[in-house]
C-alpha cells in the first residue's frame, strides 16, 4: 500500500495559504501552486489519516475535464506538467508527482454552483420535506429517491467558513454575485454538467450531480478548483442503478458509512481510520478514475 501523504513541508516556498481540506496552495506571486493531499473529510471534518493516492487521482482526473471542456469554460489551468512546474519553483521531489498544479489567479465567487440532475442527497430530503417543491422550483409530484430528473436543474448554495453550506435562492445568489456574472455561472454549470454527464454514461458511471466553483479575474469569470471529481461530484455505476433508494457510489462513502458505526460525534478532530476502510475507499477512487478517463493511475 502506497504511502498517504496528508502534507508536504516545502521550506522553498512561501507558507501555504489559509486553511483547506484537501489542497495546500502556495502563492507564487504570479500564479498559484495547488497540491492535492491524501487527506480526506467526512462531515466536514478531516481524519487522522489519509487515503493513499486519492490527491493524485483528484488532480488528474480534475485536469482531465479541465482539459476535455477547455473551450466549453474559461479554467484556471497554466499546466500539471511535473518538468514545468519543477522549473516553475527550482526544485522537486518524488512525492509531489501527479499532485501539482499551477494555477491562474482568481477571487472566488461567494456561491457554489450545483447541478443535480438526480433526486439525491440533500435534494431528495427536501423534496419530501417541502411537498415536491425544491429551491423554489416545483418537481413532478410521485418522484422516489434517486430518480432522473427530466431537466438538470441548478441549485446555488453558500460557500460556509466552517460548518456546512447552506442553499440559496437563484435570486439571492444573484444578489451575492451580480446578475451578469450569475447568468455566466449558471449557464456554464448547466452546461458543464450535461456534457459530462453524457460522456460519463460512455463509461458506465452516472453522474447524479456536481459542484463547481467559480473565480473573477480581469477578464472575467472562470472555472476554479476541482473538476467533476469523487469530492465534488456523485457518481453511480450505471449497471447498478435502481432508483428508490439510495445507491451504492464512488466516493468516500465507506468513510461515512464506518463514521456512523462508531457514533462519531461530527466534531473535529476526526479519528484514524481502519486499514480495511481506506483500502475500500482507495479503490473506490482509483476505479472511478480510470472508468471516466480510460487511463492506469501512473
Amino acid at each position: 500500500m502506497p504511502v498517504a501523504y496528508s502534507s508536504f513541508n516545502l521550506p522553498e516556498l512561501p507558507a501555504p495559504k489559509g486553511a483547506n481540506k484537501v489542497r495546500q496552495i502556495h502563492d507564487l506571486g504570479d500564479c498559484l501552486l495547488i497540491i492535492t493531499t491524501d487527506r480526506i473529510s467526512a462531515f466536514d471534518v478531516i481524519m487522522e489519516n489519509g487515503i493513499p493516492d486519492k490527491g493524485r487521482v483528484l488532480n488528474l482526473m480534475s485536469a482531465f475535464w479541465f482539459e476535455r471542456f477547455a473551450t466549453e469554460c474559461p479554467n484556471h489551468v497554466l499546466t500539471v506538467n511535473d518538468q514545468a512546474i519543477s522549473e516553475r519553483i527550482g526544485f522537486w521531489k518524488p512525492e509531489l508527482a501527479g499532485r501539482c498544479l499551477l494555477a491562474r489567479k482568481a477571487t472566488p465567487l461567494k456561491i457554489e454552483c450545483v447541478a443535480r440532475g438526480y433526486l439525491a442527497g440533500s435534494l431528495w430530503k427536501e423534496y419530501q420535506a417541502e411537498g415536491g417543491k425544491v429551491h423554489g422550483l416545483n418537481l413532478p409530484e410521485g418522484l422516489t429517491e434517486c430518480a432522473r430528473l427530466e431537466d438538470p436543474i441548478f441549485t446555488p448554495a453558500t460557500k460556509a467558513e466552517s460548518g456546512h453550506d447552506e442553499n440559496l435562492s437563484e435570486a439571492a445568489a444573484r444578489d451575492l454575485v451580480g446578475s451578469e456574472v450569475f447568468d455566466s455561472v449558471k449557464s456554464w454549470t448547466l452546461n458543464l454538467y450535461s456534457k459530462a454527464r453524457d460522456y460519463a454514461a460512455t463509461r458506465g458511471i452516472i453522474l447524479a450531480d456536481t459542484k463547481f466553483e467559480f473565480g473573477l479575474t480581469p477578464e472575467g469569470p472562470i472555472w476554479i478548483d476541482e473538476a467533476l471529481t469523487p469530492d465534488s461530484s456523485r457518481f453511480w455505476p450505471a449497471d447498478q442503478y435502481e432508483p428508490g433508494h439510495g445507491q451504492p457510489s464512488y466516493d468516500k462513502q465507506f468513510v461515512r458509512d464506518w463514521l456512523e458505526s462508531i457514533n462519531f460525534n461530527k466534531q473535529p478532530p476526526g479519528p484514524a481510520l481502519p486499514q480495511d476502510v481506506i483500502e475500500k475507499t482507495r479503490a473506490k477512487y482509483l476505479e472511478a478514475y480510470e472508468k471516466l478517463t480510460g487511463q492506469a493511475l501512473a
